[in-house]
């Protein structure tokens, strides 16, 4: 069973539904990169199908999971008030608007709607990185985490100003007047998203999640690791970037060093925390289990080609053939894992909270279902898996349409588990989530403090 750390401050996060509606919007992104990505593994394309799967999964799921999470977490750890909850909302439909129409035009070919669409998107992101960063702006000091974040949004607005000229681009020549070539923007932006956005908010979090949830500290050579990644991590995303865009391959291969001795470090810190719990092990810690293996092995793969060769177009994310295993089986399986904590830890505060003391409540654990979590992460395990086995070896093309399949029907059961968390705990219906007005927000979201402490 699960615990509500007693020093976060729940009494300072926005409406539940705020946070709730980017998961289930991002849920919903999930299902719809899944099935167009195996739909081109079975052969089956349309226009630009591929950039718009990677876009519904990369913007759509993983950023707009993160935007919730920042939105829910900043003010709980931080203990601060978030800068605007209007913009909080906004910022998710403009998100959301701009990424299904970019996406359509992308699928249809309908290119020249492309800059309104992106530009749509971008608005969201930067109302996002605003409402943020007035936030983190409040405090008088930073921890980790923090510092992270606030690394985090600076890349967001990097990233959604190159691919707002990328989408220019399309209609508009844009690069020749630059000096810069079309392709060395896409893998300085590609770097910027996947290195930068993501993955320091990625480390941030886990940085709190896999101490507070593990119940240890960072101890030993955990603190060494830790100062060699806040320095290395950003300084080598923005050398490998720039070096990137620029086509300066030393500059890059600098960049893809400090990158790639942080991220092994910071393996190994999150694999010591693992081993060293004091907890119970759940759903989040065994996804959490996947990523360290995961990011060691696509690290030591990727350090031949990124010190040979940083510039070329197919080691922008690693080595050859280890997409899969950078985007599901590190970035997936974070992501997949706090959502099994976070998405039932919101609604047991609003909804179990205060009836602590008056009558039986669940636990968090106890919100989902412990035997579709263990099926479904045997299904996106063993996806990943195959498809990982299948980027890396010459198999039969039928080897990585088995691996998208059991990723599909993992991924679903994974939705499906959340959805029923909702529906059957949750004060709002899925549409009252979705849809909910910013004043029931802001009625529902009165509530006494709470001692979360007793419901270890």
């Amino acid at each position: 069973m699960s615990a509500v750390p007693g020093n976060l401050e729940t009494t300072q996060q926005p409406p539940m539904t705020v946070p709730l509606r980017h998961f289930v919007v991002g849920l919903g992104f999930l299902l719809l990169g899944i099935l167009i990505g195996t739909t081109t593994t079975l052969d089956v394309t349309a226009g630009l199908m591929t950039l718009a799967h990677v876009h519904f999964l990369l913007a759509g799921w993983i950023c707009i999971t993160i935007m919730g999470a920042m939105t829910q977490f900043v003010p709980v750890w931080s203990g601060t008030q978030l800068h605007s909850r209007r913009l909080s909302t906004l910022q998710l439909w403009l998100v959301t608007v701009g990424l299904l129409g970019f996406g359509g035009c992308l699928i249809s070919g309908a290119l020249t709607w492309l800059p309104l669409f992106g530009g749509t998107m971008v608005l969201g992101f930067w109302m996002f990185v605003y409402n943020i960063g007035r936030t983190l702006w409040s405090l008088p000091s930073y921890d980790v985490t923090e510092r992270h974040f606030g690394l985090a949004l600076g890349f967001f607005l990097l990233l959604t100003t190159l691919g707002f000229l990328l989408a220019l681009d399309f209609v508009h020549p844009v690069f020749p007047s630059l000096s810069v070539s079309r392709s060395a923007v896409v893998q300085s932006h590609a770097t910027l998203a996947v290195f930068g956005a993501v993955l320091t908010t990625v480390l941030g979090a886990l940085y709190q999640l896999a101490t507070m949830f593990t119940q240890t500290k960072l101890h030993g050579i955990d603190i060494q690791l830790r100062r060699i990644e806040e320095v290395g991590y950003p300084f080598g995303v923005i050398f490998l970037a720039t070096g990137r865009l620029i086509g300066a391959g030393i500059l890059a291969r600098l960049g893809g060093a400090l990158v790639l001795l942080s991220l092994l470090g910071f393996s190994v810190i999150l694999g010591r925390r693992l081993y060293e719990s004091q907890v119970d092990w759940t759903p989040m810690l065994s996804r959490y289990a996947v990523v360290v293996p995961a990011m060691m092995v696509w690290a030591v793969l990727t350090i031949p080609y990124w010190f040979t060769n940083p510039l070329a177009r197919d080691t922008v994310f690693g080595a050859p053939g280890t997409v899969h295993l950078l985007l599901l089986g590190v970035i997936g399986f974070v992501v997949l894992g706090t959502l099994y904590h976070i998405v039932p830890f919101i609604i047991w505060v609003h909804r179990y909270s205060d009836l602590l003391g008056h009558e039986a409540v669940p636990m968090i654990d106890e919100l989902y279902s412990d035997r579709i979590a263990a099926v479904d992460f045997a299904l996106l395990g063993g996806g990943t898996g195959v498809l990982v086995i299948a980027d890396l070896f010459p198999l039969p093309s039928i080897g990585a349409a088995v691996g998208g399949v059991l990723v599909l029907v993992g991924a679903l059961l994974f939705l499906t588990n959340m959805v029923r968390t909702i529906r059957n705990h949750s004060p709002h219906s899925l549409p009252g989530v979705l849809f909910t007005t910013f004043q029931t927000d802001q009625d529902s979201s009165s509530k006494e403090p709470i001692d979360t402490a007793d419901s270890r």
